[in-house]
């Protein structure tokens, strides 16, 4: 990924949170510029195509998930604590408001109507995030702390879809409470 100018990075992050309030049609170059405060024709200057913008929004936001990923493998040691961090992120997120819902999730959503560039760039998080879910499975198989019934590549896809499934009943619910009665047994049937 090129380095992007400031303009480029505020765009992004004031394209955040309008993707999670209405999804990759709920906004346009009109609703940035109301929020950034600059002309439609300055957004287009650094992005030329909303799916140019909301890929590279996707491919930053995927390299922030897995950089935080890896300092999570760094800073924690056991496995099945490091899976109740990662669900314990997203409760705190969920709870306090602060980012209510994952932008890749909800952009998997409206996959038939998104652009292949944007798509592909979904598909690549949800790859990374399995990865590294079944790396963690297997290290706490290895090391005698986590069971399971199915391959760790099974599991994890398991995992990672009911971590967002239980995003989706908590904000259907309109309760984030809702989240932890979830996944909070998830992470506990995997432990010994």
């Amino acid at each position: 990924m090129t380095e992007l100018s400031s303009t480029a990075e505020e765009i992004i992050r004031r394209t955040r949170p309008l993707i999670l309030s209405g999804g990759y049609d709920g906004f346009s170059y009109a609703d940035i510029s109301n929020v950034v405060g600059i002309r439609k024709a300055s957004i287009h200057h650094h992005f030329p195509t909303k799916a140019q913008l909301v890929r590279v929004l996707v491919e930053q936001y995927r390299r922030e998930a897995v950089e935080g990923l890896r300092q999570m493998d760094q800073a924690i040691a056991d496995p099945a604590e490091r899976l109740r961090a990662y669900t314990g992120y997203w409760q705190t997120c969920i709870a306090s408001g602060s980012e209510p819902f994952c932008v890749c999730a909800l952009l998997a959503s409206q996959m038939p109507a998104l652009p292949e560039e944007v798509a592909a760039e979904v598909r690549a998080h949800f790859r990374a995030l399995a990865v590294w879910v079944a790396s963690v499975f297997r290290e706490g198989i290895e090391r005698g702390g986590l069971q399971m019934v199915h391959a760790p590549e099974i599991e994890a896809e398991v995992f990672v879809a009911t971590v967002h499934g239980a995003m989706l009943s908590s904000r259907a619910h309109g309760d984030a409470a809702v989240f932890e009665m979830i996944v909070g047994p998830l992470v506990e049937r995997f432990v010994r």
